[in-house]
């Protein structure tokens, strides 16, 4: 079986480069290992995890209408329905994408693939399928494999108390007790999560803080929001032995802090590792990392001239949208077009309560980089819309070029910080200055309206906040 382009996995990246190179008139193939498209972030990622985020954020919210005078009872969760709502969030959009693939006439072959030579694959069937071709040659390839969870060997594995995110998704009870084992987006997001149906959950994070890499100042709103949530955060720790127990695990911990104690289950999330192995890459000139990642060039083509990769697989950040844009740079230069994947910033969102988003340059990222910076900050206790929502803790943040007022980059967080962080990706996508920023009129009152009111106390001229500018 010939093919011009086939696509090595069915998640964003590699959907959004398939429907793409369809539309310019290609013959294409996606191969995926799943019976249906949409990859880890529609499955057991992104989609579901949020879907759940939205009920603990309605949760969240009876409680602080209290303040209000609006008082309810306490929910009753019923986790079959909670389960089957996820389910049917999934299941219609990838409903959605099967539509759009057979329209598209975009070829989903349920198979694995591995590489035979720089130009052809081999296809295995899956969960006991047959294909009608075992070999599939291709005049240009697309990897678009992902990641998968890292779970460290000190932590048992195929015992249904030890969960990776996957698992934890899936919901298959709530526990008396839940031990996170790391304070990055995942674990912290499914703590909420857990939290909010009833668990005790406890972090414990090897660095100093949670989100490592994040922006001290963005952290600090949530995690004071998360010690009244969780029973316990413990930082500079890490977990020494886990036993299994009876009806639980017990985890030891050293650090700051020692001692052990027992959890009815335990979610392992300190990381990802992309999907570059068992493809069968050595029978081409495709070259690996010593992190796993397939390196490519700014047009995301690899050693091999007809193979290319993108998403998790080709490098961070790990990311749905950058997997997504990298697949359409991916076949924009396979059709011969002049591009390049060189973003000024990719946005990422942490969708706890509040999340926190940022994009281009952090201040974290200007100070060990040596740039010279600005920074301007509106904080929502002077926002009315904010005050409203009874929401004050969140703030919207600058980073300025000083000489040329160009915004580099931007922080938020607070209450829906993963929309209002749009508007700051295409400022600093098109070198926007402050100056653009906060003579643009936002609508009133909202929160997005703190994005030019961060501007405005740049120039020490902010009407809703009286904060000179500091002379030089």
């Amino acid at each position: 079986m010939d093919i011009e382009l086939v696509v090595i996995g069915g998640g964003p990246g590699g959907y959004a480069a398939a429907f793409l190179a369809a539309d310019l008139g290609m013959k294409v193939a996606i191969v995926d290992q799943e019976p249906r498209l949409g990859g880890v972030c529609l499955l057991r990622g992104c989609i579901p995890s949020k879907a759940l985020l939205h009920v603990t954020r309605v949760i969240a919210e009876t409680e602080e209408l209290k303040e209000w005078g609006v008082d309810y009872s306490k929910p009753a969760v019923e986790l079959n329905k909670l389960r089957a709502r996820k389910e049917k969030v999934i299941s219609i959009l990838t409903g959605g994408l099967k539509q759009l693939a057979a329209k598209r006439n975009v070829r989903v072959i349920h198979a694995r693939a591995q590489f035979r030579d720089g130009q052809t694959l081999r296809l295995s069937p899956v969960n006991g399928g047959t294909l009608e071709d075992n070999v599939l040659r291709f005049q240009r390839c697309i990897i678009a494999t992902g990641s998968r969870p890292v779970i460290p060997g000190l932590f048992p594995t195929g015992v249904d108390r030890i969960m990776d995110s996957t698992v934890a998704l899936d919901l298959p009870e709530i526990p008396d007790s839940l031990l996170v084992v790391g304070g990055g987006y995942i674990g912290l997001e499914m703590g909420m999560v857990y939290a909010s149906l009833g668990s005790r959950v406890t972090v414990v994070e090897m660095m100093d803080g949670l989100l490592p890499g994040v922006d001290r100042d963005l952290v600090r709103p949530l995690q004071k929001r998360l010690e009244g949530l969780f029973a316990a955060i413990y930082l500079n720790t890490k977990v020494a032995a886990v036993h299994l127990v009876d009806n639980g695990v017990e985890a030891t911990f050293e650090g700051a802090k020692t001692g052990t104690e027992r959890f009815s289950r335990v979610l392992v999330s300190v990381g990802r590792r992309p999907n570059s192995d068992n493809l069968g890459l050595e029978n081409t000139k495709v070259q690996v990392d010593s992190q796993g990642f397939i390196v490519v060039d700014a047009r995301r083509r690899t050693a091999e001239p007809a193979v290319y990769a993108i998403g998790d697989v080709a490098g961070q950040p790990m990311l749905a949208h950058k997997a997504a844009h990298e697949g359409k740079t991916a076949v924009e230069a396979i059709s011969g077009h002049k591009v390049a994947f060189e973003p000024r910033a990719i946005p990422a969102v942490v969708f706890t309560d509040p999340e926190i988003a940022w994009t281009g340059l952090t201040e974290t990222d200007a100070k060990r980089k040596g740039i010279p910076y600005e920074v301007a900050v509106f904080p929502w206790a002077a926002s009315g819309r904010a005050q409203a929502m009874g929401r004050t803790d969140g703030f919207t943040k600058w980073i300025i070029d000083p000489k040329t007022e160009r915004v580099m980059g931007c922080g938020i967080v607070g209450p829906s910080a993963g929309d209002l962080i749009g508007e700051a990706t295409l400022a600093v996508e098109m070198a926007a200055s402050a100056r653009d920023l906060a003579e643009t009129i936002h609508p009133h009152p909202t929160l997005c309206e703190t994005l030019g009111f961060a501007a405005e106390v740049f120039f020490g001229q902010a009407t809703d906040l009286y904060r000179p500018r500091k002379k030089d």
